[in-house]
């Protein structure tokens, strides 16, 4: 028995295991801090607002760029960027990205309404848009209390039922009284 073991467990076999062990092991260990690199750059980029060098067509890179454009009031080229996300993601991913396009419209029709009624008809249009991405949002995902308490909001900024044909002197329009304060 002791010489069957010493047969498979030389020592020159043993020096060639724990060399290719050694040799293994540092592989992935290189691999993985080269991995934890880029992710450190992908991550300076983002937060320089940069355009990522490393993992420029991920998911995340395009959804930190369309992130990144709506800080920027670029509505629409954000708008853009995130639907082109939306085949490509996942239930929460989606949720999200319905929950930034509802901040988008909503957005768009606060700076737009101001004081001015005239615009009424397109800030009701923004709101109604907003409304309809954090109703999809809650639907993929209904435990999104920021998407909950913005779809509040709107609901009571909108008329209760609108009803075309009635002049303006009617219909009091959009009560801004419960506007949200710090919007994400």
């Amino acid at each position: 028995m002791a010489l069957i073991f010493k047969r498979l467990f030389s020592t020159k076999k043993l020096t060639w295991l724990f060399s290719l062990g050694l040799i293994l092991t540092l592989s992935v260990f290189i691999k993985q801090y080269i991995e934890l690199k880029n992710i450190r750059a992908f991550n300076q980029d983002i937060a320089e607002g940069k355009s990522p060098h490393v993992f420029m067509n991920s998911f995340e890179a395009r959804y930190a760029t369309a992130y990144w454009l709506t800080t920027k009031e670029r509505y629409k080229e954000a708008s853009i960027l995130f639907s082109n996300l939306l085949p490509i993601a996942t239930n929460n991913q989606k949720a999200a990205i319905h929950y930034n396009i509802g901040n988008i419209f909503f957005r768009r029709a606060l700076a737009l309404n101001g004081t001015d009624m005239t615009v009424k008809n397109e800030t009701e249009y923004l709101f109604r848009q907003a409304k309809t991405a954090y109703m999809l949002s809650i639907k993929i995902d209904n435990h999104a209390w920021d998407v909950k308490h913005n779809l509040d909001r709107i609901l009571m900024i909108l008329p209760a039922n609108p009803v075309p044909g009635i002049g303006d002197s009617d219909s009091p329009g959009l009560i801004l009284g419960n506007v949200p304060i710090g919007l994400p």
